[in-house]
C-alpha cells in the first residue's frame, strides 16, 4: 500500500510471544521487542546504551503459529514489517500514542547463535515423516561428481566414456521440473 512505512529492526524478545486466536480462527502471535542502541564512548573507552526502543508487534496466519513455536524470550530477532501509529487516551483521560508493527518476515538473527530450519507442509502447519515427499527438494542430494579425467581440461583429447551414467532425473529424490 502506498505511503506506509516499512521498517526493518534488530532487537530482543521481552517475553514470550502470545498466540491467539480470532473467532474466525485466524491465529494471531503478539510479542515485544526490544531494540537499544550502543556506542563506544572514546573518552572512558567504554560502550555505553542509548535509550531503548520498545515496539509491539503483531504476526498474523501461519507465520504467527511459527513464531509461538520457535522464539522465545531473550532471542534476538530480526522484525520486518509496517509501523504504525495509534493514538487513545488511558484511564485517566491522558492522550498517548504508541507504535506497532504489523509483521511481514520475523526470524531470529544467527549473528551469536544457530538455527535448524524446518520448512512448513504447503497446506501449512510442520512437516511430520511422508509430508516431505510433497516437497521434490527437500530431500534432494547433490549430483555426484565425476572423477577427474587425466590430460583433460578443456577439449584435452580424452575420449568420452563408454556407457554415460544415468541421467540424475532417474535417481530418487529428483525431478526435471522446477520448483516454480
Amino acid at each position: 500500500m502506498s505511503g506506509e512505512t516499512v521498517i526493518t529492526i534488530v532487537g530482543n524478545l521481552v517475553d514470550d510471544p502470545e498466540l491467539r486466536f480470532t473467532p474466525a480462527g485466524a491465529a494471531v502471535a503478539k510479542f515485544r521487542i526490544a531494540s537499544t542502541p550502543r556506542v563506544f564512548d572514546k573518552q572512558t573507552n567504554e560502550w555505553k546504551d542509548g535509550e531503548g526502543l520498545f515496539l509491539t508487534c503483531s504476526v498474523w496466519r501461519q507465520a504467527a503459529e511459527n513464531v509461538a513455536e520457535t522464539l522465545t524470550r531473550g532471542m534476538r530477532v530480526i522484525v520486518q514489517g509496517r509501523l504504525k501509529q495509534r493514538s487513545y487516551e488511558d484511564r485517566e483521560q491522558v492522550k498517548r500514542t504508541v507504535y506497532e508493527i504489523d509483521v511481514e518476515e520475523v526470524g531470529p538473527s544467527l549473528l551469536r547463535a544457530s538455527a535448524k530450519v524446518t520448512k512448513n507442509a504447503p497446506g501449512g502447519g510442520q512437516q511430520q515423516g511422508g509430508a516431505q515427499a510433497a516437497d521434490p527438494w527437500a530431500g534432494a542430494k547433490p549430483a555426484q561428481q565425476q572423477p577427474p579425467q587425466q590430460g583433460g581440461g578443456w577439449g584435452g583429447g580424452q575420449p568420452a566414456p563408454a556407457a554415460a551414467p544415468a541421467p540424475a532425473a532417474a535417481a530418487p529424490g529428483y525431478s526435471d521440473v522446477p520448483p516454480f
